[in-house]
């Protein structure tokens, strides 16, 4: 049967969709991570800590739904994706995976009983729930534009070699703590916009602002110098010969090495690519102007533009590589090497046109009905809060 999407038409959608879920995940759950980061610094007494959790208590949950699309739909869509970056950063996974699950134990706990201490280790709990998965989403993020030592035999098995030398820690390079910087002060700009947004006017609202002003500046210094890194360490991958985007789904078919200035190449071939690294310095300056302007819509705009701006560029810097190998030239994993088929690829497409706007309608009508600032008031006089 002949199917009216080509196959690498349908395969860079499927890239595209990744990312916008990607995106999707660090703009609604980024805010949750970065008001957690936030916790023990904006908020200095037990009730201004419960009015900055409840800024985020309606809604975390569901925000958390972004993260299972994207892990979905990489298992899905892109099976030698999921299954090398998911076993071979499996102490990364569990790593966030760990602080993750400290979120909902500390939101449902922290009030269960009255004592200072008690309350007072959750909060950092809380914290750390939101600070290292911000940092290790970047520290992953790094790794992937530097690449990793795995490699495909004819059975297409996937081996690492010497994966991870000193165990976790060698995941932390210089460049990918960069990354992981970059990713830490971007979400925390996200939840210091939340916050300015959520929150009754006040002196945690301003304490708030400021540490997003201080972010926001972090943002644009971490991500010139993640460019300037890039730039002269000679990081980067290329693909040597043709390969055919519509050819079937094996990774050893293409053959991928190392370029110095590699993952810069695209912006002279596809000049419209620069709006993505220039939404990443732009957003952040817009996030400042709508603070000093009182405008916290504005604020959380630029914010978001960050966020697109940011993912967006290690996207298009990557084309149409998605994960290199540092090993073997012939087992990287390509946007044409490494889908599922055409019809399995062409089914998926089908059920997102038609489940995902029905996702994105009852998010908007959910905050809508949840929207609103939380006041000192609300905390003793409304039970449901945490």
């Amino acid at each position: 049967m002949e199917l009216p999407i080509d196959y690498m038409t349908l395969r860079v959608i499927w890239w595209g969709l990744v990312g916008v879920l990607l995106i999707g995940f660090a703009i609604m759950d980024g805010f949750d991570m970065g008001v957690a980061a936030l916790l023990p610094f904006v908020a200095k007494n037990d009730s201004e800590r419960r009015a900055v959790i409840n800024t985020v208590g309606a809604t975390w949950e569901g925000n958390q739904v972004w993260f299972i699309l994207g892990g979905g739909a990489v298992f899905a869509a892109w099976p030698f994706v999921y299954a090398v970056s998911f076993s071979g950063f499996y102490l990364a996974m569990f790593l966030v995976l760990t602080a993750l699950i400290l979120r909902p134990v500390g939101f449902k706990y922290r009030s269960k009983r009255p004592g200072k201490a008690w309350r007072r280790n959750w909060d950092w709990a809380l914290f750390a729930g939101g600070f290292i998965p911000a940092l290790v989403f970047g520290v992953a993020m790094g790794n992937v534009l530097q690449g990793a030592p795995f490699s495909f035999d004819s059975d297409l098995r996937a081996t690492y070699h010497d994966m991870f030398l000193g165990g976790l820690l060698g995941l932390f390079t210089p460049f990918t703590l960069l990354c992981g910087l970059v990713s830490a002060a971007m979400l925390v700009l996200q939840g210091s916009t939340w916050l300015g947004l959520k929150l009754e006017k006040g002196i945690v609202r301003d304490r708030a602002l400021r540490f997003g002003f201080f972010a926001a500046l972090a943002v644009i210094v971490l991500f010139a110098a993640g460019y300037v890194f890039v730039r002269f360490s000679g990081l980067g991958f290329s693909v040597v010969d043709a390969v055919n985007p519509a050819g079937a789904s094996n990774p050893t078919r293409a053959e991928v090495v190392p370029m110095a200035g590699a993952w810069l190449a695209n912006y002279s071939k596809y000049p419209w690519m620069w709006a993505a690294p220039a939404l990443g310095f732009v957003g952040p300056v817009v996030a400042i102007f709508g603070q000093r302007l009182r405008s916290d819509w504005l604020a959380f705009g630029g914010s978001s533009l960050a966020i697109v701006g940011i993912i967006g560029t290690v996207g298009c810097s990557m084309f149409p590589i998605i994960l290199p190998s540092t090993v073997d030239k012939h087992s990287s994993l390509l946007v044409w090497t490494a889908s599922s088929s055409h019809l399995t690829l062409f089914i998926m497409l089908l059920v997102t046109l038609v489940f995902l706007p029905i996702v994105l309608f009852y998010t908007a009508w959910v905050y809508k009905v949840l929207f609103g600032r939380i006041s000192a008031e609300q905390l003793k006089t409304n039970p449901d809060l945490y």
